[in-house]
């Protein structure tokens, strides 16, 4: 155990529960898109989020002040919201959205009016629409939330830090409810050119999860966002409660800038205290919804820090990464979605792109078609660059 860390910790207050949830990805919009495309099996040739129609979010005028990463959100935001019930505007609740990088499209394209146009054509908008925390704050201003309205840029964990972060503070009392998630929008040529350079990115263009012959990560976009509230807030109100968030947990690697620990030590840390903070047993996790971004460094240290936390016992493992492709920030935030869906439905998305696990991974790689089985608790697994983990453990309602 960590020193210092409290096993009394705020998620252990109130019950934290989920009431809504709002999906964009390469699978079009909204969550049930998303569970039936992980259920085709089918990989998609393209991981940009689909042309959608946001009218419904403002006017012409307003949504070009959006960056696209910003619009990914409130769409995402706005199925979760209506989903949950709250009514228009709810001001006892926080905003909690994470991204990676934030308006880098915005970015690329001011810079290219700079250096074509001059200065004084650079859109007054730029600084608005590139900082990271422009998700978070549209986001509240949209429903009304008054509480904390925060930006995580935490890498690829920052989805599932925003998550473990907005179970807080729900569970101390300090909001009732809560918007929390990631969103990413970077499929640019620069970053493109940054991940390839620096060898991240699969070169045969393939995610392949834990396979022998993965090679690189795939990008993606999109973003993914819950509704949190204390469960005494969603009964007296009569919400339908789909799962319960039962712990969170974070640690560092303390390693590398880029790569993960080996032996995968923090990453093992890390679900130990999600397990702790839960008050549940490895015996206890039904499933794992790996981080499994296809690099091989990355899939093996995570192999290992699975099989180290649970044994023998080998919980059925996936990774859609292989249909999303990473999208950075939102693909925990997308990955906690799609835990909430796995309990609803009982059933386990096989992993795209994946034929061959690699004989060094020691885990269940759940392959071809989905599985069925009978799932009370899972836990969701985050990995950034930077050495950040995040791990939730996501259960069905007590």
């Amino acid at each position: 155990m960590l020193l210092g860390f409290n096993p009394d910790s705020p998620i252990e207050g109130r019950r934290v529960v989920v009431t809504g949830l709002g999906a964009l990805s390469c699978a079009g919009t909204g969550t049930a898109a998303l569970w039936q495309a992980l259920l085709s099996g089918v990989t998609p040739v393209d991981r940009h989020v689909p042309n959608f129609d946001a009218s419904h979010l403002g006017g012409p005028k307003e949504l070009r002040r959006l960056d696209p990463f910003t619009l990914f959100a409130l769409t995402a935001a706005d199925e979760a919201w209506k989903q949950a019930g709250l009514g228009e505007t709810y001001a006892n609740a926080a905003s909690i959205i994470a991204t990676g990088i934030g308006g880098m499209q915005t970015l690329i394209d001011q810079l290219g009016v700079l250096n074509e146009r001059g200065a004084n054509r650079v859109s007054p908008f730029l600084i608005p629409m590139m900082m990271p925390n422009a998700a978070a704050a549209a986001v509240s201003m949209r429903f009304g939330t008054r509480g904390p309205c925060e930006t995580i840029t935490t890498a690829c964990a920052a989805g599932t830090h925003a998550i473990g972060y907005a179970a807080r503070l729900v569970a101390s009392g300090r909001v009732d409810v809560a918007v929390a998630g990631g969103s990413e929008a970077v499929i640019t040529p620069i970053s493109i050119a940054g991940f390839g350079n620096m060898t991240a990115l699969s070169s045969s263009g393939l995610s392949r999860p834990f396979d022998i012959d993965r090679d690189g990560f795939v990008m993606g976009e999109g973003a993914g966002v819950l509704i949190l509230e204390s469960f005494d807030h969603a009964r007296a109100r009569g919400a339908t409660i789909l799962a319960e968030i039962r712990g969170a947990a974070s640690t560092a690697d303390a390693h590398h800038l880029t790569a993960p620990d080996p032996e995968g030590a923090g990453a093992i840390e890390c679900i130990r205290l999600t397990l702790l903070d839960a008050q549940l047993d490895p015996s206890d996790i039904d499933h794992v919804n790996a981080h499994g971004t296809s690099t091989p460094l990355n899939d093996r240290a995570e192999g290992e820090a699975i099989s180290t936390v649970f044994g023998p016992r080998r919980p059925p493992v996936t990774s859609v990464k292989g249909l999303l492709g990473h999208s950075l920030a939102a693909a925990g935030a997308l990955e906690a979605v799609v835990s909430v869906l796995t309990l609803q439905n009982q059933l386990i998305p096989p992993t795209c792109g994946t034929s061959t696990v690699d004989p060094e991974i020691d885990v269940d790689v759940v392959l071809g078609a989905a599985r069925p089985q009978e799932i009370r608790n899972i836990i969701s697994n985050s990995f950034g660059f930077g050495g950040h983990n995040g791990c939730l453990a996501i259960s069905q309602p007590r």
